[in-house]
């Protein structure tokens, strides 16, 4: 029987625990991974058609010896580490700066947060359909401008210029989310890189962006005790973003969705409606998408809740007074997705050659996925002892590690080029309205309901996963489409 608080090293444990074993398991993984390659005769990547290197499409991603998808994936890999760091590096010190250094009340520091999540929600469809029309390369750099921008503005404490940082913010991440992936999707398929390919440079993905959070969070502390101002994580952040729209220049080709003269209304159209008419017209007609986009809101509205009550969570089962290790924990929460994202790279590589289509074991895993995050975020508040909530929540963080590349290959084969950024951005329409008004209702004093909604929906996506997009997915592996002509 458990203690009912655990002993004073018990998080830094943990978190040296779950570290070592991560750590192995990726060595592990790799290993039977390359032996498999080795065994087969595969070179180290899967290799692109020798027409796809000679018309030109993917030309900008070959260096000498090297193959389409280890450029692809290098170029992606890197930009994508280093946009994630300078995310991750805001986050620890964005509620302190504005309520410590700067004085304002709670109530004003939560109308900044919502705003943020608000021009999120406004900004998303335009993001996308801006990123289909102009290019998605283009609005990933449009991405590092506004980001910078709005660490710039926290150096100002004028309540005008924080709510306008916010604003901007709230515009460079409903970009963040939607338009990177799809540049790497869409020039992944361009490239003639395989679906097998393609999830190994998405679970990579997430792997490198738990390593960016454990990192940033360490270094933003660092800084701000060395540097005495909770503004310093920002301006390196900055730095960072700068460093980023220099590397997407020179390293990534340019993309776009649909371009014919039927797709908007005029080129003078600059929200581009008749666009996103047209999107919101195909989500409507296929009930595989909507329930895609569903899955989405659910699953991302749920983390988004779980960043805001973590902490009061904890501190409710901890020995009155404590003062808890939140910087071991929020580690050991990262570790434990960086775990998640080996497990998802394991049972991909593993089980596709034995098993089935890729598209619909990532269906399977999905529905699954979205299962165990329920039963976990179940355990959560059905306890009262710090352990399991911990370990809980360590679970939790696990099935978000599994979360983002199963989603974006579901994204990147259920929907089409000619929309996939504009879809992609339109799902986080739902999501932002979930978590703004959620966080409106006042969270933090009705956590166990809280908590128990969203692992009602957490389930509820699952079953819909299960019925609706598994079949689909079973549908597509059977009658795969046409490939476009050159």
């Amino acid at each position: 029987m458990l203690p009912p608080y655990p002993p004073p090293d018990f998080y830094q444990v943990q978190l040296t625990v779950l570290a070592v074993f991560c750590a192995v398991a990726i060595v592990v993984e790799r290993y039977v991974g390359w032996q498999k390659k080795k065994a087969s005769g595969e070179a180290n990547a899967p290799k692109v058609e020798e027409r796809a290197l000679l018309d030109g499409s993917a030309s900008s991603l070959v260096g000498t010896g090297k193959d389409v998808f280890a450029a692809l994936r290098s170029n992606y890999l890197l930009v994508y580490g280093i946009v994630m760091g300078a995310d991750w590096l805001q986050g620890p010190y964005v509620y302190s700066l504005y309520r410590e250094q700067y004085g304002y009340s709670e109530r004003v520091v939560g109308f900044l947060f919502v705003t943020g999540f608000t021009a999120a929600g406004f900004s998303g469809p335009f993001v996308g359909v801006w990123a289909d029309k102009f290019g998605r390369k283009r609005i990933c750099l449009w991405f590092c401008v506004a980001y910078a921008f709005a660490c710039l503005c926290t150096l100002s404490s004028w309540i005008p210029i924080l709510f306008a940082g916010r604003l901007v913010s709230g515009f460079a991440t409903a970009i963040l989310f939607s338009c990177f992936e799809t540049w790497v999707v869409s020039a992944s398929q361009s490239a003639g890189v395989s679906q097998a390919g393609l999830s190994t440079i998405l679970g990579d993905a997430m792997l490198i962006n738990g390593i960016a959070a454990s990192v940033a969070g360490v270094v933003s502390n660092q800084l701000v005790a060395q540097v005495k101002t909770f503004t310093s994580p920002f301006m390196l952040s900055g730095v960072l973003l700068v460093a980023s729209w220099f590397m997407i220049r020179k390293l990534w080709t340019e993309n776009y969705g649909a371009q014919d003269a039927s797709v908007g209304v005029g080129k003078w159209d600059i929200l581009q409606l008749g666009r996103l008419r047209q999107a919101i017209d195909i989500v409507r007609r296929d009930p595989a998408l909507l329930v895609l986009g569903l899955r989405q809101t659910c699953f991302e509205g749920s983390m988004y809740i779980f960043v805001f009550l973590w902490v009061p969570s904890m501190q409710e089962a901890s020995p009155p007074n404590a003062q808890l290790p939140l910087g071991y924990i929020f580690s050991a929460f990262m570790v434990s997705m960086m775990l998640g994202s080996v497990v998802y790279t394991s049972v991909v590589s593993h089980s596709l050659p034995r098993s089935d289509a890729p598209l619909v074991l990532h269906a399977k895993l999905a529905s699954l996925n979205c299962l165990v995050a329920s039963l976990a975020l179940a355990i959560s508040f059905s306890t009262s002892l710090p352990q399991t909530r911990f370990w809980s929540f360590c679970l939790f963080e696990a099935c978000v590690g599994v979360y983002y590349p199963v989603q974006g290959m579901l994204k990147g084969s259920m929907i089409s080029n000619d929309h996939r950024a504009t879809l992609a951005a339109l799902f986080r329409v739902p999501l932002n309205i979930f978590v703004t008004g959620i966080m409106l209702t006042g969270i933090s004093e009705n956590r166990q309901v809280v908590f128990s909604a969203c692992s009602l929906v957490l389930a509820f996506s699952s079953l819909m996963t299960t019925f609706v997009i598994v079949p689909r997915t079973v549908t597509m592996s059977e009658n795969p489409p046409l490939p476009r002509p050159a």
